[in-house]
């Protein structure tokens, strides 16, 4: 049980990279609003982003890490930092093609708390908001788990690319937690049956 909750620790939030960029642009399903002066850009933002999802769900990270720029930083759920597309991708081949990978796959979407907020002159945007994220490990079966993100995107030679994403869980609130305290549970009661036994077995000993 302790396995399975480092194992969350060291997944929770893998798949956010892609359903971060996505929930950037939630929502914008028509054509550019004219009265919103960055309209164009949300436009931009969904095609790209609906790509990166696909590829996610698909467990072909390369086409997101295409939309990283090279100094991108993914801070993930364990405290572990990505720089750039490159470390992005280890990561995601040691945890899920490695010989020692923990998943076999993962599923993930993502809902945006605001919309996007742009910042300077309109080539920054920044956006948060919550996960779900549905995880099939090789060790046991398969969990649903909830977290939040946060994330900037830049505008970079006229296109953007995902500057920094930080992705986060609630340590003390989710499924495999409730594993271990059930568990734990049934440990201390067998325990205290196997002390009653015990000392009614030494009663009747002594007694004989």
């Amino acid at each position: 049980m302790w396995n399975s909750y480092m194992m969350l620790s060291s997944l929770s939030r893998l798949g956010g990279l892609a359903t971060i960029c996505v929930a950037l642009s939630e929502g914008q399903t028509s054509g550019p609003d004219p009265v919103d002066p960055h309209a164009a850009d949300r436009e931009q933002l969904l095609k790209i982003f609906h790509d990166v999802e696909d590829s996610i769900n698909a467990q072909s990270l390369e086409r997101m890490a295409a939309r990283m720029d090279p100094r991108g930083v993914v801070v993930w759920a364990n405290g572990e930092v990505s720089h750039g597309p490159k470390e992005v991708l280890d990561y995601y081949d040691r945890m899920l093609k490695g010989k020692d990978r923990i998943l076999e796959k993962y599923l993930t979407k993502a809902k945006l708390s605001g919309p996007a907020r742009f910042l300077g002159n309109g080539d920054v945007a920044i956006a948060e908001g919550t996960m779900e994220d549905e995880y099939f490990p090789t060790i046991r079966g398969p969990f649903k788990l909830e977290g939040k993100w946060t994330t900037t995107i830049a505008k970079v030679n006229g296109e953007w690319k995902v500057m920094h994403l930080h992705l986060s869980a609630n340590v003390f609130n989710n499924v495999l937690i409730d594993e271990a305290k059930k568990a734990l549970f049934m440990v201390g009661g067998g325990g205290i049956v196997a002390g009653l036994v015990g000392g009614w077995l030494f009663g009747r000993r002594r007694a004989s």
